[in-house]
């Protein structure tokens, strides 16, 4: 966490250096205006532009360079540069992810930029005030950052991602100046995608581990997202329109028989209530979840983003320990372990499932071929491997021409 501040202390200023977002003779005296003494030269701004896509030193030593070069840490205290992270944590402002962010606020300070953490229990609330520019980042679930960015935003699309070795190699090919271009969209730009664990599924009877068993059944599905019900009733099981904070209550008071979940999301909103002493959790990952931080790319340009996007992605081990600590906490009594026939069910729907949602443009065709071949190299045996559904690639006769 602590790189991914560093990286964050040179967002505010980089728009003087980034060539693909020309500026107006007015724009460039704003921007110089932050630094009353310090004047960039065309030496520096050559050379901080190096820095930013070395690979021969750690985030961490380049952010240091790049911070000295510039004179942020000389900065007096009222000069300082400003910038509002909106963070989502569903338990709040004594949340884990929030109290993460407060932790380097003081680091922050002492390198010249105050970066205004700002929580937000409800997730809706703070895209909206993202999308308005209250917020210069804000950092969401990965099925929120669709929104934003299709490509980035299609790598939490059911069944994927099966596990976090997939997950590992999936984020470290995105973190690649490589794939800086993908990265933006519009008026925004990601900043970094973090695992945020499995999603499995929760239910308060132990016999719906099956999908023919789901049928009839009342399923939570997100309010926001139509084809989670339209997924939902294919099995004949019945959508319960929901949102992300009320869902899991909905089922604590059986509302709904079945909730797909993080095991992070266990212990602290309590879901052993809504399992009781009959139901459980099925022992098969549905896809792998994110967290993905967003910017304004006027705010923060894409050379600064690759940076942050490398430092994320150098503490994925970190985060997938912290990770693994909080799925320790759910008892082993509680699994329903299924059948290879029955794994093979899901991952025969949930194939079917993304390539009819990539057809209706609500998941991206390359992030689904890069997540098939992802697949395929971690287990080569998988079916899909041979007919290639997913595989972006042209047909053997247009190959030809």
């Amino acid at each position: 966490m602590k790189r991914i501040i560093m990286a964050l202390l040179l967002c505010a200023s980089a728009a003087v250096f980034a060539n693909e977002f020309p500026l107006t003779s007015a724009q460039q005296k704003q921007l110089q205006s932050a630094f009353p003494n310090t004047t960039l030269t065309d030496s520096q701004i050559n050379t901080l532009r190096d820095v930013f896509y070395s690979h021969d030193q750690p985030v961490r030593a380049r952010v240091k360079a790049m911070s000295q070069m510039i004179g942020l840490d000389q900065m007096p205290a009222g000069e300082r540069l400003h910038r509002r992270i909106c963070i989502w944590d569903i338990v709040g402002r004594n949340g884990p992810v929030f109290t993460a962010a407060m932790e380097q606020r003081a680091l922050a300070l002492e390198y010249g930029v105050n970066l205004e953490m700002v929580p937000y229990t409800n997730e809706s609330i703070m895209v909206d005030e993202f999308k308005s520019g209250r917020c210069d980042a804000a950092l969401m679930s990965g099925l929120r950052a669709r929104l934003f960015n299709l490509y980035t935003g299609t790598v939490d699309a059911i069944g994927a991602v099966p596990s976090q070795d997939h997950m590992r190699l999936l984020l470290q090919v995105l973190s690649h100046p490589r794939q800086a271009g993908k990265m933006v969209s519009g008026d925004y730009v990601v900043m970094g995608i973090f695992p945020a664990g499995a999603a499995h599924i929760f239910v308060n009877d132990r016999s719906i581990s099956t999908l023919a068993n789901a049928a009839g059944k009342k399923v939570a599905v997100l309010d926001y997202d139509p084809t989670q019900a339209n997924m939902v009733a294919s099995i004949g099981a019945t959508p319960i329109s929901t949102d992300i904070v009320s869902a899991p209550n909905k089922f604590n008071n059986g509302v709904v028989d079945i909730l797909a979940a993080p095991l992070i999301a266990y212990e602290p909103l309590e879901l052993y209530k809504g399992m009781g002493d009959n139901g459980g959790i099925v022992e098969y990952p549905l896809t792998q979840l994110t967290m993905q931080l967003l910017g304004r790319k006027d705010k923060f340009p894409n050379e600064v983003a690759q940076l942050i996007r490398e430092a994320v992605f150098e503490n994925y081990d970190m985060v997938v320990k912290r990770l693994e600590q909080e799925a320790k906490r759910v008892p082993n009594h509680w699994w329903i372990p299924i059948s290879k026939k029955e794994q093979r069910e899901y991952e025969v729907m949930m194939e079917s499932a993304r390539i009819a949602l990539r057809d209706q443009n609500y998941y991206d065709a390359d992030m689904l071929s890069l997540q098939n071949r992802v697949r395929c190299k971690v287990d080569a045996s998988r079916p899909e491997c041979v007919n290639g559904r997913e595989r972006n690639e042209p047909s053997e006769k247009e190959a030809k021409k």
